[in-house]
């Protein structure tokens, strides 16, 4: 028989008006071992920011990854509910937030913080880029505990049963998302970083590999509508993974074109 989710309370504790949530708990690990990997290898590295400045780039990073997860909610997967009550779009507690989005909000904090040191962009991301398949990967189990973004019904032996999704069981694509995603890609970047590359390599093949593997994964994943649900066979996920890979692409292929190498 599937075993069947939730198989913990998504809250751990409620003290007074504050509630402890796996899925708040899961993020802010997820926020603590990116600042730890980071440090590490701005020490490593000797730059291209002193420590002290981390701080400052992981509020920046947080504050536009979060806005960036639900803005890329509404407008990739679920618009319509927002255009009858558009005051729902700050409302975060509900749910609903896109990987893509929170890459994409990610990645505008780390401009401003650029554009406001005057930092190398390729030094800083290949650094930043580093820990954020870790950061992805616990989020993704946060995700598994609350019951929320499971895949299509299997009948492979280690579907699960998700409660709002009815009794069949289904791929946990969560746990693809946190195993591939997270802690495989994480591992690729751990021991290639070592190697003779390029300043922005590092975070090319981090955009390559997320974009790819999530590329994959969403064909066990169920498709939310989007601007009329699929986009021929794509879904709405995977165009947005192939963006991430012409993306990585173009910043690996452009520093070897041959004026550009001058």
């Amino acid at each position: 028989m599937a075993p069947s989710c939730p198989f913990l309370d998504p809250v751990i504790f409620k003290i007074g008006p504050f509630t402890g949530t796996w899925y708040g708990f899961m993020y802010s690990t997820g926020a603590v071992l990116w600042y730890l990997i980071t440090k590490h290898e701005i020490q490593r590295r000797q730059g291209p920011i002193p420590p002290s400045g981390l701080p400052e780039l992981l509020f920046y990073g947080l504050i536009g990854g979060v806005i960036g997860a639900r803005i890329g909610y509404v407008l990739f997967y679920n618009m319509a509910p927002f255009l009858e009550k558009p005051w729902d779009v700050v409302s975060f507690w509900k749910g609903g937030m896109s990987a893509h989005g929170w890459l994409a909000g990610m990645s505008i904090g780390g401009f401003l913080f650029i554009w406001k040191h005057r930092v190398n962009l390729r030094q800083l991301s290949d650094t930043v880029y580093l820990g954020l398949p870790v950061g992805l990967a616990f989020v993704k189990i946060g995700n598994f505990i609350n019951c929320e973004g499971y895949g299509r019904v299997t009948d492979l032996p280690w579907g699960v049963v998700f409660s709002s999704a009815g009794s069949a069981p289904r791929h946990p694509s969560q746990l693809y998302e946190a195993i591939f995603e997270g802690m495989l890609l994480f591992t690729v970047l751990w021991f290639v970083r070592c190697k003779p590359l390029r300043s922005g390599d590092l975070s090319c093949f981090f955009l390559l590999g997320y974009g790819m593997m999530r590329f994959f994964i969403e064909f066990t994943s169920v498709t939310e509508p989007v601007w009329g649900g699929k986009l021929g066979w794509l879904s709405s996920g995977q165009l947005l993974s192939l963006v991430v890979i012409g993306i990585g692409a173009i910043g690996y292929i452009i520093p070897r074109i041959g004026r550009f190498q001058r």
